[in-house]
C-alpha cells in the first residue's frame, strides 16, 4: 500500500497544490459520486465538520430530534450550532431511531430530524420521511457508518435532505481523517462548498460565515487509492461477519444483531448483545476479551444522553430511553477489519464460547 501511495505524493509535490480544491480533491469527489450512486458530493476535513456544516447549510435552528445511541459527534454538532437536541428512543431490533417515538417529540420549535444509520444498517427512511413531511421538517442523516450501503431504492445516502459520511481511520473507507456531505443538487453543493471555505466565492467576495472544513490533497489522494481496493475489503468483511455468526450461533446469551433489510451491506461493525442468559455480564466479558488481547469496543456506551452536557435535558431521562439504555448496557463490538485472519476470528469465538 505504501509503495502505491508514493506516486500520488510525488504528484502532489510536483503540482505544489496541497489544498483548496486541488486536482485529487476534485477527482475523488467525482469518483465517489460514481461509486456511491450520489448526485453531488462535497469532501470535508472530517465527518464532524460535515455534520456542523450540513446543519448550517439547511439553516437549522431550534430543536432537532436525534438518537442517544451514537458517537457523541452526532449531538455535539447540534450544540455547536446552538441547537437543542431532543433524544428519542431506538428500535429494539435495529437500534436505529424509532419512527414511532419521533412524532410524539415534535414541538413548535422542532425544525429537523438527525437519525443515524447505526452500524451501517439503514434507518426506516420512509417512515422518518413521512413524519418530516407531515410537520415540515428537514432530515439530515448521520451516515458515518453507511459507506456503500444500499436499500431497495439504491444508495441509502440519497435519503433525506443531506447525508454526512465519515472517512475516519476506523471506517470502512478511510482517508485517515475526512468526511463528505452528499447533496441532492448542484445549488446545495455550492452552498456547502462556500461554507467549508470561509464563505469565499472568489478572492474578494465572502457570502457566508463559513469555516475551514476542506479536505487536503494528501487525504484525497489516499481516498483514491483506498477506492481501488474497497470492493475486495468489503468482501473480506462479509466473510468475517459470516464466520462470527456461524461460530456464535450456539452460544447462549450472545445475540448477533440482524441487518435492517439492506440490499447491500458494508459490514462496518460486528455488534453483539450480552443477554442475561450468558454466564458473564457485559463488563466482565469486555474485560475477559481485553485480558485475552482482544480489543473489543462498547459502541455505544455510555449513551450520549448520559454525558454531563446532555443529561440535564428532559429528553435525556433514562425513563424516556429504556431501549437505548438496555442496548448500551449489553453491547460489545467485536474486531472486524479486512486483515483479520480466520484464526483470529476463531480465537475471539473461542473466548466467547468458553
Amino acid at each position: 500500500m505504501l509503495e502505491e501511495f508514493i506516486p500520488y505524493l510525488e504528484n502532489i509535490w510536483e503540482s505544489k497544490i496541497l489544498t483548496n480544491n486541488g486536482p485529487y480533491h476534485r477527482q475523488l469527489e467525482r469518483a465517489l459520486c460514481d461509486y456511491l450512486g450520489a448526485k453531488h458530493i462535497s469532501l470535508m476535513a472530517n465527518g464532524t465538520l460535515g455534520l456542523v456544516t450540513a446543519l448550517q447549510t439547511l439553516r437549522i435552528t431550534g430543536e432537532v430530534i436525534t438518537t442517544p445511541y451514537s458517537f457523541v459527534a452526532t449531538a455535539h454538532s447540534l450544540l455547536w450550532n446552538a441547537i437543542k437536541p431532543v433524544f428519542v428512543d431506538i428500535d429494539p431490533i435495529t437500534l436505529n431511531l424509532d419512527p414511532d417515538k419521533i412524532e410524539a417529540a415534535v414541538t413548535p420549535q422542532t425544525t429537523a430530524i438527525l437519525p443515524v444509520h447505526c452500524y451501517g444498517h439503514p434507518c426506516d427512511v420512509n417512515r422518518i420521511q413521512k413524519v418530516a413531511d407531515n410537520y415540515g421538517l428537514k432530515v439530515i442523516y448521520d451516515a458515518a457508518h453507511a459507506f456503500g450501503v444500499q436499500d431497495h431504492g439504491g444508495s441509502v445516502l440519497n435519503h433525506g435532505d443531506l447525508s454526512v459520511l465519515s472517512f475516519h481511520a476506523t471506517k470502512v473507507f478511510t482517508t485517515f481523517e475526512g468526511g463528505a456531505i452528499v447533496c441532492p443538487d448542484a445549488k446545495t453543493k455550492q452552498r456547502v462548498d462556500h461554507l467549508k471555505n470561509f464563505g469565499f466565492v472568489d478572492e474578494t467576495i465572502v457570502v457566508a460565515a463559513g469555516i475551514n472544513g476542506k479536505m487536503s490533497e494528501f487525504n484525497a489522494a489516499l481516498g483514491l487509492l483506498q477506492l481501488k481496493g474497497i470492493d475486495a475489503a468489503l468482501q473480506k468483511r462479509k466473510a468475517i461477519d459470516a464466520r462470527y455468526r456461524e461460530g456464535l450461533a450456539a452460544v447462549q446469551g450472545i445475540h448477533c444483531l440482524s441487518d435492517a433489510g439492506e440490499k447491500v451491506a458494508n459490514y462496518a461493525y460486528f455488534p453483539i448483545l450480552v443477554r442475561p442468559e450468558y454466564p458473564l455480564n457485559r463488563e466482565a466479558l469486555y474485560q475477559k476479551l481485553r485480558n485475552n488481547g482482544i480489543h473489543a469496543r462498547r459502541y455505544f456506551y455510555p449513551l450520549i444522553s448520559d454525558f454531563p452536557m446532555y443529561r440535564g435535558l428532559p429528553s435525556a431521562a433514562q425513563s424516556n430511553l429504556p431501549v437505548a439504555s438496555k442496548a448500551a448496557s449489553e453491547v460489545i463490538c467485536l474486531p472486524i477489519y479486512p486483515a483479520l485472519s480466520t484464526g483470529q476470528v476463531d480465537s475471539v469465538i473461542a473466548v466467547l464460547a468458553r
